[in-house]
């Protein structure tokens, strides 16, 4: 494990606090949108949980500055390259819209993506295409990076 302070985890809380801000200084939205959004980031925290365990079953690293041993392609990973970045998105929608700060959803969501698409998806792209040439060629070529 790499000693950092720069994982994906820590940038997803400083996006929901973020949010968490919004919401504060200037709630907006119905707030029935409050329960529905805490509907998705449940379900955003069981994808996590899903991939993984799916990850762990494969006996890899969940750390994404971490080696490989195995590529994951089964479970979560037949619909999304990143099933656990999709489900961190998930989590901080929904967490803006339990916030009261729906406005802040999609420029903080789509802030999160290009942080997380450009300081840990290359990285590791990368290591999997030195590890599995043509598993990860052909794995990329079928399944999406995000959905």
């Amino acid at each position: 494990m790499k000693l950092t302070a720069d994982y994906p985890k820590i940038w997803l809380a400083l996006f929901v606090l973020a949010g968490w801000l919004a919401g504060r200084l200037a709630p907006h939205g119905p707030g029935w949108l409050a329960g529905w959004g805490l509907v998705l980031a449940l379900a955003g925290l069981a994808l996590m949980i899903w991939a993984g365990w799916t990850m762990r079953r494969a006996q890899t690293t969940v750390d994404p500055h971490g080696q490989p041993r195995h590529l994951v392609t089964s479970g979560p990973f037949r619909l999304s390259r990143n099933p656990i970045y999709v489900a961190d998105a998930m989590i901080l929608a929904g967490l803006c819209l339990a916030f009261r700060a729906p406005l802040a959803a999609l420029p903080l969501v789509a802030g999160f993506v290009l942080v997380i698409s450009a300081r840990f998806i290359p990285h590791e792209e990368q290591r999997l295409a030195q590890a599995f040439p043509e598993a990860f060629a052909t794995y990329r070529q079928r399944t999406r990076r995000w959905l």
